[in-house]
């Protein structure tokens, strides 16, 4: 259980980050076996946190609003980052068409979210 939102970005970070080295994982497997070029670029984990950002760059850094946090949220994520697996980028909150699926949003931003994602309406003819 989470004690602060800094803890719960911390663990929702963590766990992304496990199974995006997972996904990467079946998918690198699925295209070298196909003889697709493998993408090594790092993947891109985006955090609207700025708190959270530093912290997994910098790893666990001891303080009173960090001391109840267990060190391995840090630094699994830091060493994914270090190892070019991920990395972990600031968006703001503004942006961070996500919040789409786990808040409720005035209609004006939802729909900004909805066409940002690339949903579009299907036009029959």
């Amino acid at each position: 259980m989470a004690t602060s939102s800094n803890h719960a970005e911390l663990i929702a970070l963590h766990e992304a980050s496990r199974e995006c080295v997972w996904l990467r994982l079946i998918s690198q497997h699925i295209q070298s076996s196909s003889g697709i070029h493998i993408n090594t670029e790092p993947t891109i984990l985006y955090e609207d946190n700025a708190a959270c950002v530093v912290q997994t760059k910098e790893g666990y850094i001891k303080s009173d609003r960090t001391k109840h946090i267990p060190p391995k949220l840090f630094s699994h994520t830091k060493e994914l980052g270090k190892a070019k697996a991920i990395e972990v980028q600031y968006i703001r909150s503004c942006d961070n068409v996500a919040d789409l699926f786990t808040k409720s949003l005035p209609t004006t931003i939802f729909k900004k979210y909805v066409h940002n994602i690339g949903m579009r309406h299907q036009r029959y003819l």
